[in-house]
């Protein structure tokens, strides 16, 4: 039995600290209306569509908002229906929207038509999102230093600035957003990303062009995935190399694979800590997934095991590790025991997300525990009748 897992119990954490501080954390970016079939058929058939919303930062700001975290989400969106549904539902979880930014009621929402598959039909997503209110979101509309007051940490994803690139913009309207805010955070404020690359949103060129300055200069926290560094970069993991991870060549990952991994990824940006998440997608309906965290100090923290998953929905699964990963870091110090409670955490929720349709993170914390303790114990507990 792993006792640390045992020593985390997240229903009883004190989080007083952040009461009246504001956002201790803020993120923006865009949500997307979601559009998949209800009626079991194609996109294409269908005449019944359920709609969702769907973002990854927007998920990150909701699951931390639901584990008691004081979260701040900004976007820009249309004054219409739409609008007023993103900013409702994150309201209802207790998300923080006085920042949002207001476009005329006539621009468009981004938008996703996501077909959901099954072995060995393959989930499938098309993406709406040129010109789109948020990829509209500029300097000099949000007040950053009225949104960033108190905030411990500030997160943004690559995916928000591969949305003036897919919109074929000369001016990067969200890059333009970030370093306004980033004059205007704290000085305590620490900044984390996900890079999250979409080949649908910006070429591999395009992506490292952007990203690259943003990470060496401004980035302490990254949150990636093995196979992202070594397609952009051409960063190896261990005895694998980066044409290997491409090529989906890589066997068995052991520990010194994923530390000389993380180090050769503080040494290329500069970063305090990396994160990375795992996937092993045995079919459309199972996968196994494991996570872990290095910092510059070398403190390492990997998953104890690797678990199963079986899938009704993976959108939103990342995200939803993102915000465990967080609540660890928040709650515990950005330190060894943050990183350890944070990839426990982050493991509990998302694999407990991946079992519900769409993609925001419905869960509890009384769920995360629970699910804790029984990996902890090595097996699930038996209902009385």
């Amino acid at each position: 039995m792993d006792e640390s897992r045992l020593s985390y119990d997240i229903t009883k954490d004190d989080l007083s600290s952040f009461a009246g501080q504001g956002s201790v954390f803020t993120t923006f970016g865009e949500v997307m209306v979601r559009d998949t079939p209800a009626d079991q058929e194609r996109p294409e058939r269908t005449r019944l569509v359920r709609l969702s919303m769907a973002g990854s930062e927007y998920t990150l700001a909701l699951g931390l908002a639901r584990f008691g975290i004081p979260a701040g989400f900004i976007t820009r969106v249309p004054d219409n229906p739409y609008g007023h549904q993103v900013r409702d539902i994150a309201r209802a979880q207790g998300v923080n929207t006085d920042h949002f930014v207001w476009a005329p009621k006539t621009e468009p929402i981004g938008r996703f038509i996501y077909e959901i598959g099954r072995t060995p039909r393959k989930n499938t997503g098309v993406y709406q999102r040129q010109f789109s209110a948020a990829s509209r979101l500029d300097a000099g509309m949000v007040d950053w230093a009225a949104a960033l007051q108190g905030c411990r940490l500030f997160h943004t994803s690559g995916i928000s600035f591969g949305l003036a690139p897919h919109s074929r913009y000369t001016h990067n309207c969200l890059q333009a957003a970030f370093q306004e805010a980033i004059q205007h955070k704290p000085e305590s404020c620490l900044v984390g990303l996900d890079y999250n690359y979409r080949s649908t949103l910006w070429p591999v060129e395009e992506a490292r062009k952007v990203m690259t300055p943003i990470l060496v200069d401004h980035i302490d926290l990254l949150i990636t995935s093995i196979e992202d560094m070594a397609l952009i970069y051409g960063l190896d993991c261990g005895q694998y190399s980066a044409r290997q991870i491409v090529d989906g060549e890589m066997g068995v990952i052991e520990d010194d694979d994923i530390q000389a991994f993380a180090e050769a990824v503080h040494k290329r940006f500069h970063t305090k800590l990396v994160a990375i998440t795992i996937r092993y997608p045995d079919s459309f309906e199972q996968h196994r997934w494991e996570s872990a965290a290095v910092d510059a100090d070398g403190h390492f923290y990997r998953s104890p095991a690797v678990r199963p998953i079986t899938l009704w929905d993976r959108l939103g699964g990342g995200d939803t590790w993102n915000a465990g990963f967080y609540y660890g870091l928040l709650t515990e110090g950005f330190d060894a025991g943050g990183i350890e409670k944070g990839v426990l955490v982050g493991d509990a929720a998302t694999r407990l997300k991946q079992t519900l349709m769409f993609d925001l993170p419905i869960v509890t914390k009384p769920e995360i525990q629970a699910l804790m303790k029984a990996d902890a114990l090595g097996g699930g507990k038996r209902t009385a009748r």
